[in-house]
């Protein structure tokens, strides 16, 4: 007759080898099985620690600063002048959230742990956000925070933004998830001339972008209206999600050949 180990004695026999071997805990999280989730990492990496993504964030603030200057510059006196932005992975990074989900192999694409971050979580400034947004409110340009974060937790963003440091942050200004975007877009253009649109994703642009329209009409669509982007639409990089993230790849059809 052959005896079965149980399962909590081959956990501890393998962790007596491992240690025996050498390999502490750290191994032994790191030889943990893969998860579906594990796929985020490389986007979450290169959002959250490259040096690239910060170089390009501070780019794409110091063009808008260019931008509003020359808008500054055309406008009529006494013109009021708005900028509408968005706010996730635009003016404040919640990458740190996408990490923890991640990490417990939660997928953080089904946003069901979204509100929680939005009451208690601590996200920090995008690069350069601050100093422009600043500058904006200085040169006495209005700035409207434009974002579908739930609006039954408005009192805690426009806590969190204020604790940032952001300009002119009040019930009016900041205008959350209930309308469409577009809708809450034309809401001020009523009172104001909007000269400048940020954000991380192409809806936050236009309501030709949403995610029922294709990623390849996407793309069809900027080509179409490249005369707005780097002008009166600023675009800020955002690797951990979107409506690209579950499109096909295309890979080169040749044999892989080693050298």
């Amino acid at each position: 007759m052959i005896e079965t180990t149980s399962t909590p004695a081959i956990a501890a026999l393998t962790l007596g080898l491992g240690l025996a071997l050498g390999f502490g805990p750290a191994a032994a999280d790191e030889a943990k099985p893969p998860c579906a989730e594990d796929s985020f990492a490389m986007g979450l990496r290169y959002q959250q620690q490259s040096a690239e993504v910060a170089a390009l964030q501070r780019q794409a603030y110091a063009l808008a600063r260019i931008r509003l200057d020359e808008a500054l510059a055309k406008a009529a006196p006494g013109e009021k002048l708005a900028i509408v932005t968005d706010l996730d992975e635009t003016v404040i990074d919640n990458s740190a959230l996408l990490v923890r989900d991640m990490q417990a192999c939660h997928d953080y694409t089904t946003w069901d742990t979204w509100k929680h971050w939005e009451r208690e979580g601590n996200p920090t400034l995008i690069p350069g956000a601050l100093d422009f947004f600043t500058y904006a409110d200085q040169k006495g340009v209005a700035v409207y925070y434009l974002s579908d974060r739930y609006d039954e937790n408005k009192a805690q963003t426009k806590a969190t933004l204020e604790t940032l440091g952001l300009p002119k942050v009040t019930d009016e200004t900041v205008l959350l998830l209930g309308p469409p975007k577009q809708e809450r877009r034309e809401l001020v253009e009523k009172d104001h001339k909007v000269v400048m649109l940020l954000g991380d994703t192409l809806h936050d642009f236009s309501e030709d972008f949403t995610s029922k329209v294709p990623v390849d009409k996407q793309r069809d669509l900027v080509a179409e209206q490249a005369e707005h982007v780097g002008r009166d639409w600023i675009v800020l990089p955002n690797a951990g999600y979107g409506t690209w993230s579950k499109t096909e790849l295309k890979a080169w059809d040749a044999p892989i050949k080693a050298e």
